[in-house]
């Protein structure tokens, strides 16, 4: 039998199951869509109020300097509360304190005479509370949408940050240019507020009765069970590869520089979004992929070889090109570790697995900027991008072969996941064994 163009079309479009299926689901998703695009204008406006107000690049350097530190440490402290409170909570306060965070920009933006040191220490504190909040919007999600649905619901999730990706950076550059960075600051805080407000309405999600208080017993215990977990340690593995070796944005600047093409550098960032946007737009045949390890890594190895092709070609279009492909590479990335850990993870311990998650994938490019920033002032700035892609190329392969657990992993016959996902249907009500017909 034929199928219809249309029947064609569904098969590539987002799968929107998770949408239907959760209203809980959808007030997170919306919320999160709504905050991201206000996010975005403070992401622009706070370096931007440091150049204008130190006129030092190493200034603005150090905003991500200053939210190293949180971003590690409340990373692994907030996992662990994730899993010892109720996470609907610890979401509604950590997103109502970056809105305080927001309103002092504000305030201080509105001063004759704006100081830097608040726009240091709003970076750090944002810094923590995202990084104490993030794991508990990871773990929140496998407990409001349905088993078979989580491949489905990454990928909307990963849709709605990179519209915010790439709307929103050029949506903040204009009300920076032409409102000024208080109204910037402003609308932020409006989209705080109205997040908060969907957060408000989400379900209760208490701890399970299992779970530990947060303690640095217990965050060692997620980092015993995540060590456990070859095929997890993996993900971890090959995302800090990847974006350690191959992330080029420090360097994009110069990039453009050297290309004789300026006007180049605003479409060099959005890049990588754009391809990310292009996976998420046509994520629906990601549910139909069983074998999520392999797609990890051959995903992985691919954003090197794009990385690679970016560095060695000298057309300015060639080198968006690539970049794009690289965004579409690393969104797939994405998807399918997301769809591991969602799939694979007991409840008692999701917060603290989402803790090191995050480090796994922040971490790494922020230290990545070093490496091909430095890379760049030792030998050249095309140099440090093709030949951080042959290492992340290489780096890969030596991990997929490290880790066999990884490239074998079948989601249909992991223990794990078929224990979780017997663990659901029983709560939903269902026979356990008829996990086996799944």
């Amino acid at each position: 039998m034929v199928s219809s163009p249309g029947s064609r079309l569904r098969a590539i479009l987002p799968d929107l199951a998770p949408w239907r299926a959760s209203a809980d689901f959808r007030r997170l998703w919306l919320a999160g869509l709504i905050t991201n695009f206000g996010s975005f204008l403070t992401f622009v406006a706070l370096p931007v109020q440091m150049k204008v107000l130190t006129g030092s690049a190493a200034a603005v350097g150090a905003i991500g300097a200053v939210e190293l530190v949180p971003l590690i440490v409340f990373g692994l402290y907030g996992g662990a509360l994730a899993d010892a409170m109720d996470k609907r909570k610890l979401i509604v306060w950590t997103e109502a304190g970056q809105g305080v965070l927001c309103a002092g920009l504000l305030a201080n933006a509105l001063l004759p005479h704006p100081t830097v040191w608040p726009l240091y220490g709003v970076a750090a504190l944002s810094s923590a509370l995202g990084a104490i909040q993030r794991p508990a919007l990871d773990s929140l999600v496998p407990r409001i949408v349905p088993h078979e649905h989580l491949p489905a619901a990454a990928s909307l999730n990963s849709l709605r940050w990179t519209v915010g990706g790439v709307a929103g950076p050029a949506l903040a550059g204009v009300v920076v240019a032409y409102a000024g960075l208080g109204w910037a600051y402003a609308v932020d805080l409006a989209t705080f507020v109205v997040s908060v407000v969907l957060i408000v309405g989400l379900a209760a999600s208490p701890a399970a009765h299992e779970a530990a208080k947060p303690s640095l017993r217990s965050i060692a215990e997620g980092a015993r069970y995540a060590w456990s977990r070859k095929e997890l340690l993996g993900t971890y593995a090959i995302d800090l590869a990847a974006m350690f070796f191959a992330m080029p944005l420090a360097v994009l600047p110069f990039l453009a520089d050297e290309l004789d093409a300026e006007w180049s550098l605003g479409l060099m960032y959005a890049a990588l979004p754009a391809g990310a946007l292009v996976v998420t737009l046509t994520s629906g045949w990601t549910s139909r992929v069983h074998r999520h390890g392999r797609m990890v890594a051959v995903a992985a190895a691919c954003w090197g070889l794009a990385m690679v092709a970016a560095g060695a070609v000298h057309s300015v279009w060639l080198v968006l090109l690539f970049l794009v492909l690289g965004g579409c590479f690393d969104m797939v990335s994405g998807i399918f570790r997301a769809a591991m850990w969602n799939q694979t993870i007991p409840d008692e311990l999701r917060g603290r697995l989402a803790g090191i998650e995050l480090l796994s994938y922040s971490v790494g490019p922020q230290l990545g900027q070093v490496r091909v920033g430095g890379m760049a002032a030792w030998t050249s700035v095309r140099t440090s991008v093709w030949s951080g892609g042959v290492l992340c190329v290489g780096a890969v392969g030596l991990l997929a072969l490290c880790l066999p657990k990884l490239m074998t992993y079948d989601e249909r016959t992991n223990e794990h996941a078929s224990r979780m996902r017997a663990v659901r249907r029983t709560a939903a009500g269902a026979p356990a064994s008829a996990s086996a017909s799944a």
